[in-house]
């Protein structure tokens, strides 16, 4: 079992809750975006910047494409406005393939507890070449 360090407010959101809310449940994106990421967000992925329009049209994608998303938290971390996790997600894509990969990720939060800043470095598991970009593919 991993390590959970929680020293925040109740309401500041974990990647899980984030990724749950984008995958399973059918609340409008854009409602998600506002309730999660900063108007200023950025995301790097295996050292790519994306800017917020980039992230968003990701975000757009993997719903296209994803059927599922199982996250398992190992290590979490919040310490003020820094968060921290070591998570594995695995993907049920709608063509019936399936990748796993494990997501070091650290994080900035804004001062109203979204996502200001996320930097993931990620290690494919199970899946095939094209899903090591799936961190960050767009359409």
């Amino acid at each position: 079992m991993g390590t959970r360090i929680l020293l925040k407010p109740a309401a500041m959101p974990r990647i899980a809750d984030v990724l749950h809310t984008l995958f399973a449940t059918n609340e409008p994106l854009d409602l998600v975006l506002t309730r999660f990421f900063a108007k200023d967000y950025r995301q790097r992925v295996n050292g790519r910047w994306l800017s917020r329009d980039e992230a968003v049209a990701h975000f757009e994608h993997l719903q296209k494409i994803v059927n599922t998303v199982q996250v398992r938290v190992l290590d979490e971390l919040i310490q003020g406005l820094k968060y921290a996790d070591r998570h594995v997600v695995t993907v049920h894509k709608k063509d019936g393939s399936v990748t796993v990969q494990e997501v070091y990720l650290f994080a900035e939060l804004d001062d109203q507890g979204r996502f200001r800043t996320v930097e993931e470095v990620t290690l494919m598991l199970e899946g095939t070449v094209p899903d090591q970009m799936i961190g960050y593919a767009a359409s």
